[in-house]
Order: C-alpha cells, then structure tokens, then sequence
C-alpha cells in the first residue's frame, strides 16, 4: 500500500476535539424483576446464540412447547439452557415481544452486552483482520443483518457513532440471526477518531463510494482492513471521506441508484473475503 496520507488539517482539528460522554440514548426496554435494562431477543437463532454467549446477563427464558424442543435440540443433548425455559403460549411471547416481531415462538430476556471501546477490538487483534465501520446507519434491521454478514465473511466487530446509531433492540438481534453475539458492535462518540486509532494499528480504511476511483475487486486489500460505509442516499460524511485511506466502488448497472447498505456490506465483505 501507498504511504499513509495525512488527514486535511480541519480534519485533525475535529479529530483531536476534547472527547465527551457518550449518549448512549437506549430505550427502556420491558420491567425485569430487580429492575434495570433488559431487551427480548427473539427467534431462534438469535436466542440459541445468546444463551450460548457467556458474557450475557440473561434474565428469562419463554417459549412456546414446539420452540423450546427446536432450542434444545440445537443445543444438543445434556445441556439444559441458562436459564431454565418456561413454557408459555404463543400470545405470551406476542406480548413480551410485540405484536409485529417475528419470534418463531420463542424469546430471551437478557442485558445488552457490555460496552467496548476501539481498545478493546484492538488488544490481541490478528494479522489478518477485518473490522466495519458504519457511518451514521440508523435501521436497527440493516445493522443487524450487517452484522449477519460480517459474521458469514469473518469481519470482526462492527464500529458506528453513538449518537447516530440505535441502541440494541430484539430486532437487529433478529436481524443478525445470532451474529450480534460474535460480530460486536463498538460504539464511539468522534468516529473519525475511532478511525484513526485503526490507521495507527495498522489497518487501512477502505471507504465504499459511487465515485471512487477504483473498483473494489481491483485494488490491493490489506492485511488489516477497514470497510466504511455510509448512510443510503447521503453516503459517507465529508470528515470520514477524507479520513479514509481510498475510495473505492462496487460496480452496478447504471440504471439502479445505488445498493441497499446490507446488501453493499456483504459484496465488499465478500470481496475481501475472497481475496484472503
């Protein structure tokens, strides 16, 4: 790769602002007995993942008859879930969840996961490694199946903005399909900075952009890479444009706008991917 570029000076400026408490903005999700925060995760694979995750705080466990045999069977035998499943009628995990989730029947209530920091997807991180930075995607279902793909292409952990970003939900847990428990999400208050932090450990950032000035599939991938994508419609912010190392592109027909930004995610994941 070429020697590393030095971001514009208003950009370092902004980058090297005072840092200030994060607003993290979480919802307050249903009542647990002790009280607290708690969210239902809810369909199948999202919750035989996250009973499977040791680092969650997991609270109650309902399902119905058929969706608790599913769980059991896909944790095999001998291993009695944490905690232990009550089985409820359908209209129950209806109402823990909400008339519009589609749960398969079964739902876990269980704590976020713990905050992480750049720090902390940076202690230990391999040679080969992949991270995504998501700028100012506010959909908790693209987020989620974000994630889903980063999990399938072995992308590491997800970065985005606080304040832009929502907070963990039942259903970008859902949307994930189990992946929100592999593929953390690193939330940061100046993501420039987060960026920067990944440059200085040696990773480039690879910017996704209509007008980038080379295709994807044509341009050396690092060792250590970043995929940054932007909201859909405004793409990438101007700082995180130019704190990018390169532009690049995915070619698509002319006559379509642009890609869904899962769908964009996974064909860079891919391509990365593929390349290894």
């Amino acid at each position: 790769m070429s020697k590393r570029k030095r971001p514009p000076r208003t950009a370092r400026g902004r980058i090297n602002a005072p840092r200030t408490p994060p607003s993290h903005g979480r919802s307050t999700p249903p009542p647990r007995a002790g009280g607290g925060r708690a969210i239902w995760i809810h369909g199948q694979h999202a919750v035989l993942e996250a009973v499977r995750n040791s680092k969650r705080t997991r609270h109650r466990l309902i399902g119905t008859p058929q969706a608790l045999e599913i769980l059991a069977r896909s944790l095999g035998a001998g291993i009695t879930p944490d905690p232990m499943p009550e089985s409820v009628d359908r209209a129950d995990v209806d109402s823990a969840c909400g008339p519009d989730a589609v749960h398969q029947g079964i739902a876990l209530l269980a704590d976020p996961l713990p905050d992480l920091d750049v720090e902390d997807i940076l202690e230990g991180a391999p040679e080969l490694d992949v991270i995504v930075v998501l700028d100012q995607a506010t959909d908790p279902r693209n987020i989620g199946a974000v994630m889903r793909s980063a999990r399938a292409f072995g992308a590491r952990a997800i970065i985005v903005q606080d304040r832009n970003a929502p907070p963990e939900t039942g259903t970008m847990a859902k949307a994930a399909s189990g992946a929100l428990e592999h593929a953390p999400l690193v939330r940061v208050t100046n993501l420039a900075r987060a960026m920067w932090s990944l440059k200085d450990a040696g990773y480039w950032c690879l910017g996704l952009a209509g007008d980038g000035d080379a295709v994807i599939a044509d341009v050396e991938i690092p060792e250590r890479c970043v995929i940054v994508l932007g909201a859909e419609g405004s793409g990438l912010r101007r700082l995180t444009r130019e704190t990018c190392d390169r532009l690049v592109r995915i070619p698509i027909n002319t006559d379509a706008e642009s890609l869904n930004l899962s769908n964009a995610a996974a064909v860079a994941l891919y391509e990365v991917a593929r390349r290894r």
